[in-house]
């Protein structure tokens, strides 16, 4: 087991069945990443919170300062001589990931026009491409609204990761993987969704961003 994955499983050990699953969604991550493609994230209430809070860990440097390779700073130094150093400094290695939830404009028109249940849909399909992966959080498993995003996702070509409480809800059977942390009750599901999250992050980071 990653030494990540071991410590976390050391402060929570009810989340060691979790481990196979969370291995797996590690694995379609690391796939998607090296192969150019990108995050999408959605979910509802503490889960958007949650979306967003995932983004900032992989945007920017989590635990590492994710500093810019020379090849990778050489084209700002050519660009822009006297400023590039700067630019160049002030800039650090992302994985991309979009929070669907952030959208507020187009959330609110497409809710008002169309569907509430149907936004984070939309935005899959109009961001989604084959070598992207949706990852939807639910504690019930059931939230209208993100199970449309999944089944979108699913006709686009695109991966899905589910993270969710112990029944999985609807959700267990339409993603590629479901993380389904032991506990039944919202406050219990999220507090244990964090440490999940918080793992996946720093392996994805040791990956893309060895010290």
């Amino acid at each position: 087991m990653n030494s990540t994955l071991s410590a976390m499983c050391d402060k929570y050990p009810e989340l060691t069945v979790c481990i196979p699953d969370l291995e797996k969604a590690i694995t379609l991550l690391k796939s998607t990443f090296h192969s150019d493609g990108k995050l999408l994230l959605c979910g509802n209430g503490g889960s958007a919170s949650d979306s967003e809070h995932i983004v900032g860990e992989l945007m920017k440097g989590f635990r590492s300062p994710r500093i810019l390779r020379d090849e990778d700073r050489e084209p700002f130094l050519q660009q822009f001589p006297e400023e590039g150093n700067f630019l160049a400094g002030h800039l650090q290695g992302a994985l991309p990931a979009i929070s669907l939830v952030s959208h507020t404009a187009l959330a609110n028109a497409y809710a008002n026009d169309v569907s509430s249940e149907m936004v984070f849909a939309q935005q899959v399909y109009g961001y989604g491409r084959t070598n992207d992966i949706l990852l939807g959080i639910s504690t019930s498993g059931n939230s209208l609204n993100v199970i449309r995003a999944v089944q979108v996702a699913k006709v686009r070509g695109l991966q899905t990761i589910g993270l969710t409480g112990r029944s999985g809800g609807r959700m267990a059977g339409l993603c590629d993987v479901t993380i389904r942390v032991p506990w039944d009750l919202t406050p219990d599901i999220q507090e244990r969704h964090l440490p999940i999250y918080h793992a996946l992050c720093i392996v994805l980071e040791e990956e893309f961003f060895p010290s």
